[in-house]
C-alpha cells in the first residue's frame, strides 16, 4: 500500500502505517499544484516589499526587525538552528515518522509558502527509512512544536543527525550526520528561501503524530479490555445479561452500547455462560456489571480526540499562512495575487484538552481493570472453584499475586500524569503568553496507555489461567467452552504463556511483558474481529 498525501484525507490508520509497517507516501497531484500555487504567491509578496512576519522581519519579540534581502536565508537557517533546542530522550523511530508524515501532509495542503523541492526532501527521508533524531521534550505547544520540528528539519541542511535503516548489507541502522544521510540517499543539503524555514518549525506535527498512534492504540486496548472482561466474567461464573441490549438502548451512549454489543458477541455460543444463567447470584460486583459503561465511555473519549486528530491531520497549522487575495475581506498584506495572515493555527489546545480527556478515561480503564484481577485473585472474593491466586500450591506458591500489586502500581502512576494542559509559562519576551503543553499531553497519553496496555494484559493472563479451573465449578464430566471471542483470546494468550498449573511459581513478568506485545501489535484485536465476524 502507498499512502496518497493530498492535505486532506489523511487518517490515524495512514499515521500508523507509515509510522509502523514502512508504507510509502506520495504527493497528489493536486496537492502539488497548490504547492506550486502557494509558492508563487509568496514570491509575490517578496517582490512588493511590505513587511510580512517570517518573511523579511524578525521572530517573536523581533518581529518588528526588518530583515534585508541578502540575509533572508541565513534568517531561515538560523531558525532551525536556533531552535534545535529539544531535551530528554530521543523519540523512537515511530515517533518521528509520525511526525514526518503529519508535517508532509500539513505543507502540502498548499497554504505554507514552501517549494516543492522542499516536500519531496522530507518524501524521500520518510520512504528511504531516514529518521532525523529529534527530542521529546521542549515543545510548548504554541508556535507548534518548535524545538522537535527544528531538531525533525536540520537534517534538510545537512546538519544535525539522522538513524539510517538496517538494509541488506547492514545489521543494524546507522546513525550519522545530516549531511551524510542525504549523501547517502542520493539528496544535497537544501538551501532555504524566505518563509521556508519558518514552515518547516511552526506546527502541531509532534503533538497531532502522537496523538495519531494514540487513537489506533487506544481503540485497540479498549476492545482487548472489553474481551479480558468477559473472560473474567465467564471464568468468575458472573453473568452477561448486564449486556443485554434492552439495557443499554435505553441509555444509548455510542461507546457504551460498542463495548455492550462486543461483550455479548465475545461471549457468544459460550457453554460457561449457559451453565451458571439461573444461579442463585442476583448481582454482579460493578467492575463486573458496570465495565461496559466504563469502557464505553473511554471508547466515546477516544471517539472526541479522533475527530480532533483527523481535523489536525489535514490542517494548515504553521504561520503566517498564505492566501489568495480574494480568500480575504482585509487583506493584511501582500500583493493584489496574494496575502499573508499571521494567525494562531499553531496553538494545540484543541488537541491538549482531548489527550487530557483520554488520559483520564485510560487511568478510569486500567482502574476498572485491576479490580476485575483482584476478583480472580482475591480469595476473599473468588468463587470457590479458583484457588487462591491461582497458585495450584497455596501458601508455598504465591501464583499471579503480585499482578496485581503491579497493576495497581500503574493505575496510580497514569492518575500522578499531569493534567499538562492547564498550565502555561510565557516564553519570547511575553509575546507568546499563552502556551497549550500539548507536546506534553502527547507524550503523557503515551505513557498512559503503555501502562494500561500492562493492565489488561495481567487481566488476559489472569482470565487465562482461571479459564482452566471452569471444568471444577460445574458437576459434569464434559468442557465446558467459552465463548467465541474470549476462547479466541484464551488461545492466543496460550501461545506464548504456558498454564501456571504446569510449572508452578515463575517469574511473572515474561508473561504479561508477552501478551502486552500481542495488545501492541494489534493481534489480540485482530484474533477477535476474525473469530467473531
Amino acid at each position: 500500500m502507498t499512502v496518497v498525501l493530498d492535505g486532506e484525507t489523511l487518517t490515524p490508520a495512514d499515521v500508523a502505517a507509515v509510522a509502523r509497517d514502512d508504507e510509502r507516501v506520495e504527493i497528489a497531484d493536486a496537492a502539488r499544484d497548490r504547492v506550486h500555487t502557494s509558492r508563487e504567491r509568496v514570491e509575490d509578496v517578496i517582490q512588493s516589499g511590505e513587511a510580512v512576519y517570517g518573511i523579511n522581519t524578525g521572530f517573536g519579540e523581533l518581529v518588528d526587525e526588518r530583515i534585508p534581502p541578502e540575509k533572508r536565508e541565513q534568517l531561515q537557517v538560523n531558525l532551525l538552528r536556533s531552535h534545535a533546542a529539544g531535551a530528554g530522550r530521543e523519540l523512537t523511530r515511530e515517533e518521528v515518522r509520525a511526525m514526518l508524515v503529519a508535517r508532509i501532509n500539513a505543507l502540502v495542503k498548499g497554504y505554507s509558502g514552501v517549494r516543492e523541492r522542499v516536500v519531496n526532501h522530507l518524501v524521500t527521508l520518510c520512504n528511504e527509512g531516514v529518521q532525523p533524531v529529534v527530542y521529546s521534550r521542549g515543545s510548548l505547544g504554541a508556535s507548534g512544536d518548535l524545538a522537535p520540528l527544528a531538531h525533525l528539519s536540520l537534517v534538510l541542511i545537512g546538519e544535525g543527525e539522522a538513524d539510517i535503516d538496517a538494509t541488506e548489507s547492514t545489521d543494524s541502522p546507522r546513525r550519522v550526520s545530516g549531511q551524510s544521510a542525504l549523501e547517502e540517499i542520493g539528496l544535497e543539503a537544501l538551501s532555504l528561501e524566505p518563509k521556508e524555514g519558518l514552515a518547516l518549525i511552526n506546527g502541531t506535527q509532534l503533538t497531532t503524530g502522537l496523538a495519531a498512534l494514540a487513537v489506533v492504540d487506544g481503540e485497540r486496548l479498549v476492545t482487548a479490555a472489553d474481551a479480558a472482561g468477559a473472560l473474567t466474567t465467564e471464568t468468575t461464573l458472573g453473568t452477561t445479561a448486564t449486556s443485554e441490549s434492552a439495557i443499554h438502548d435505553v441509555r444509548p451512549h455510542a461507546g457504551q452500547q460498542a463495548s455492550a454489543a462486543n461483550v455479548r458477541a465475545f461471549t457468544a455460543g459460550s457453554d460457561v455462560v449457559e451453565a451458571h444463567r439461573n444461579c442463585d447470584r442476583v448481582q454482579d460486583a460493578y467492575s463486573l456489571r458496570c465495565f461496559p459503561q466504563v469502557h464505553g465511555a473511554v471508547r466515546d473519549a477516544i471517539a472526541h480526540l479522533r475527530d480532533a486528530v483527523e481535523v489536525e491531520l489535514n490542517s494548515a497549522t504553521d504561520n503566517p499562512l498564505v492566501f489568495a487575495a480574494d480568500r480575504v475581506d482585509d487583506r493584511a498584506s501582500g500583493t493584489d495575487r496574494a496575502a499573508v495572515l499571521s494567525g494562531g493555527n499553531f496553538h494545540g489546545t484543541p488537541l491538549a484538552l482531548r489527550l487530557e480527556y483520554v488520559r483520564l478515561a485510560l487511568a478510569d480503564l486500567a482502574a476498572i481493570t485491576e479490580r476485575r484481577i483482584d476478583r480472580l485473585l482475591n480469595p476473599n472474593l473468588q468463587e470457590s472453584h479458583l484457588p487462591p491466586f491461582l497458585a495450584t500450591d497455596s501458601g508455598v506458591e504465591s501464583g499471579y499475586m503480585i499482578a496485581q500489586y503491579t497493576a495497581a502500581a500503574l493505575c496510580t502512576e497514569i492518575r500522578s500524569l499531569g493534567p499538562a494542559s492547564t498550565d502555561n509559562t510565557p516564553v519570547s519576551g511575553g509575546q507568546e503568553d499563552h502556551v497549550s503543553m500539548s507536546a506534553h499531553s502527547a507524550l503523557y497519553v503515551r505513557r498512559a496507555l503503555e501502562s494500561a496496555r500492562w493492565v489488561v494484559a495481567a487481566e488476559l493472563v489472569c482470565g487465562t489461567e482461571a479459564a482452566d479451573y471452569l471444568d471444577e465449578a460445574f458437576d459434569t464430566d464434559e468442557s465446558l467452552s467459552l465463548g467465541t471471542g474470549t476462547a479466541a483470546a484464551r488461545d492466543l494468550v496460550r501461545e506464548v504463556v504456558p498454564p501456571l498449573a504446569a510449572t508452578g511459581d515463575r517469574p511473572v513478568r515474561p508473561d504479561i511483558e508477552a501478551v502486552a506485545a500481542l495488545l501492541e501489535d494489534g493481534l489480540v484485536t485482530g484474533a477477535l474481529e476474525q473469530d467473531t465476524a
